[in-house]
């Protein structure tokens, strides 16, 4: 088990993308992310991503040095085009508009269309509740997991993320989970642990269920509490797919061709201004909130995102926790 200060951590990240070909400001986007997943103990979003973004790029599926377009189609939405680049950098690119066009009118969209993702999305709504902003964040991804009462992949496993910003605490209240029972970046760990993977995540090409992740992963993942959330899957990629004129997970899936690849598709941000909505009593709403998450500590509850936060205090103390496994794997990228 190795433990590595912040700053080792994104040297090897930067080093491992520069390497391989990223540009110097897609390769500071890419490694700001893989870093925050490692330092927060999300280890299936940590620097094992590397990998992904190595073997995209090796396979001709994202644009190392894509520089994103921002363009402003109407007064509360704002658009960036990836040109084929990750979406880490074209979130960048359109923040701050986003931020504008919220504070000016207390509801805007950010469309992230033709971007390459493979990232847990709390990095984005924690950016955005910094600005004093409530956020949601969606996206489609690869055809992997099969609807509700079905055998086959359709959706992708279609993260949903919400962001609350809590002006007395250095921690906001945050939630962000796939609409599949679990990250398919989960299973791709046990597989790689050669571990098996508890009953209800998936089944096997057969439409049986199995605990065998190479099953899983060659058959189909299953959406959390059946057909609830197999609606909410279907709402991500109507969404974030065919409103924002962007790609469905079948579609993502089908650009891939087969190469294994990071999904390619589109985004959709919500950033709503609370002084617009909270009608000047500002202090009071943001209390009341803070009652609400009260009662539930009051009750043996966990709040979101509490475990991470624990663990991102334990990374600034004792340094962050990289598996040896991990780490020598890593190693050889370079």
């Amino acid at each position: 088990m190795a433990y590595i200060s912040t700053d080792e951590a994104y040297s090897l990240a930067e080093t491992i993308l520069k390497q391989h070909g990223f540009s110097d400001r897609q390769t500071r986007a890419l490694t700001d992310t893989v870093v925050a997943g490692q330092r927060d103990e999300c280890h299936s979003h940590g620097l094992y991503r590397l990998f992904n973004c190595v073997s995209t790029l090796n396979a001709g599926k994202v644009v190392a040095d894509a520089e994103p377009t921002v363009h402003e189609p109407s007064s509360a939405i704002v658009r960036v085009d990836a040109n084929g680049g990750f979406s880490q950098l074209a979130f960048q690119a359109g923040l701050p508009v986003l931020n504008e066009k919220a504070k000016r009118h207390g509801i805007a969209a950010l469309a992230i269309n033709r971007c390459v993702h493979f990232s847990a999305l709390w990095v984005e709504i924690e950016a955005i509740t910094e600005l004093g902003l409530v956020g949601l964040a969606c996206n489609p991804s690869h055809a992997w997991v099969a609807p509700e009462g079905g055998s086959k992949p359709l959706f992708g496993t279609n993260p949903l993320a919400f962001g609350w910003p809590r002006p007395n605490d250095e921690f906001p209240f945050i939630f962000d989970f796939a609409t599949s029972a679990v990250a398919r970046g989960d299973i791709e760990l046990h597989r790689r642990e050669q571990r098996a993977i508890p009953e209800g995540w998936g089944i096997n090409a057969e439409g049986q269920p199995s605990t065998d992740p190479e099953a899983v992963l060659n058959g189909a993942m299953l959406p959390f509490g059946g057909h609830k959330g197999s609606a909410l899957a279907a709402m991500i990629e109507l969404i974030a797919g065919p409103l924002i004129n962007d790609l469905t997970s079948e579609e993502s899936l089908a650009y891939d061709d087969g190469s294994n690849a990071s999904p390619y598709h589109g985004e959709l941000i919500i950033a709503m201004d609370p002084k617009h909505f909270m009608a000047g009593n500002d202090e009071a709403c943001f209390a009341r909130a803070e009652t609400l998450f009260q009662g539930m500590l009051d009750q043996g509850a966990r709040l979101p995102s509490q475990r991470r936060y624990e663990a991102r205090e334990r990374s600034r103390n004792d340094g962050i926790h990289v598996p040896d496994t991990l780490y020598h794997d890593l190693k050889q990228l370079l």
